[in-house]
């Protein structure tokens, strides 16, 4: 496939998970320490161990027919990317004993840009036993009018699921970010990760930048606006430790190595004593930030207590399979590589082995996709 046009603009961003999909992509070698979970997944995102020791999987789908360009009312389009197909093909999958199943399907996916963005089932954890998923592939604007973005309750028994927060239009639009890019604006969003801290579910949405937590009764609360002080850095990952959050986010397309950044993001509460008018209402604001990482994907906390990231792709230019790796923050602050040949990976989970866990090629064409299994060391 060619390079769009849009690669000159941030609107290739607009995703967070491009694929540039040709034949060289097929042929990238799985790294030589990895072992295989699962393969031919559609679009594998963010993945849970579940209580029952499964590990479950969200998978982007396949887009469908029902295309933003179709008859009146038409959608709001995405520029540069749409038009947009999208059709009720992403689901979640598990991985039990090495058996991989279909938990619940029918979810919202969409493929823009010639095949580029495939979005869909964004991320998936347990809460208090319950899985969650987050649904970035919804809305009108992504050829899905009957459906929302936002996150849905799932009962893994029968598959049926329920939205619990609609976190599309209906909410971006009367929450905007300071800064949207008018050359990649998703009018409803393309939400990317989740965690589940402190009884609730938390989440980061990449085009416009919000950070928000919703509850398990489904309310909803803004944590930061990142765009109001970092601009469109299109933030796509989230982790937390000690009640500091940590961001991560991709940059914009073409890549320019080692100018993404870790942010770690505090409650503040300096501000009580404002004068009236002059209060920042955000309840979190962004205390460190550490640059020296290329197109980050990912963000957890290993076994070892470091820091691990997980890149796209580090090299120049557009992203290629390959390129893609997990570095890792050593106590010196030093950003150290752990695995290397990875092709365009969307997500990664520590176990409760302590193995980590990719999801590999889920930028990919759907049905390229693959789970990767890597025994780590230590990095003490």
């Amino acid at each position: 496939m060619s390079t769009l046009k849009s690669m000159t603009t941030a609107g290739i961003i607009t995703s967070a998970f491009m694929c540039f999909c040709s034949a060289q992509l097929y042929a990238a070698q799985t790294p030589k320490d990895a072992t295989m979970i699962a393969s031919g997944l559609l679009g594998p995102r963010g993945t849970a161990f579940g209580p029952d020791g499964a590990l479950y999987i969200a998978e982007a789908g396949s887009g469908g027919t029902n295309s933003t360009n179709g008859p009146p009312p038409q959608c709001m389009q995405v520029p540069n990317i749409g038009p947009y197909l999208g059709g009720p093909t992403a689901r979640i999958s598990k991985v039990d004993h090495g058996k991989l199943s279909t938990v619940a399907w029918g979810f919202p996916s969409t493929i823009g840009g010639g095949g580029a963005a495939i979005i869909g089932v964004a991320d998936v954890v347990f809460l208090n036993g319950n899985l969650y998923a987050l649904i970035g592939g919804g809305g009108c604007s992504h050829g899905n009018p009957d459906s929302q973005n936002g996150i849905a309750e799932v009962d893994t028994k029968t598959g049926h699921w329920k939205l619990i927060a609609n976190l599309g239009i209906d909410y971006l639009g009367k929450h905007p970010a300071k800064f949207e890019s008018a050359d990649d604006f998703e009018p409803d969003g393309t939400w990317y990760s989740m965690i589940a801290t402190h009884g609730k579910l938390v989440t980061v949405e990449p085009n416009h930048g919000n950070m928000i937590s919703v509850s398990t009764s489904g309310e909803i609360k803004p944590i930061l606006d990142v765009s109001a002080s970092q601009g469109h850095i299109v933030p796509t990952t989230i982790a937390e430790r000690d009640g500091a959050y940590y961001v991560g986010n991709l940059n914009l397309f073409p890549i320019n190595p080692q100018w993404a950044r870790v942010q770690i993001i505090r409650r503040d509460d300096t501000d009580d004593d404002l004068a009236p008018g002059f209060e920042d209402h955000q309840s979190h604001h962004i205390v460190f930030s550490k640059a020296g990482f290329t197109t980050v994907v990912s963000v957890r906390f290993g076994p070892d207590g470091l820091l691990y990231v997980l890149e796209l792709s580090d090299l120049a230019g557009n992203p290629a399979p390959g390129n893609g790796k997990v570095v890792r923050v050593k106590h010196s602050g030093d950003i150290e590589e752990v695995i290397t040949g990875l092709a365009v990976p969307t997500a990664m989970t520590f176990g409760p082995d302590g193995h980590l866990y990719v999801s590999n090629l889920g930028a990919a064409p759907p049905g390229a996709g693959q789970i990767l299994k890597f025994a780590i060391s230590p990095g003490w």
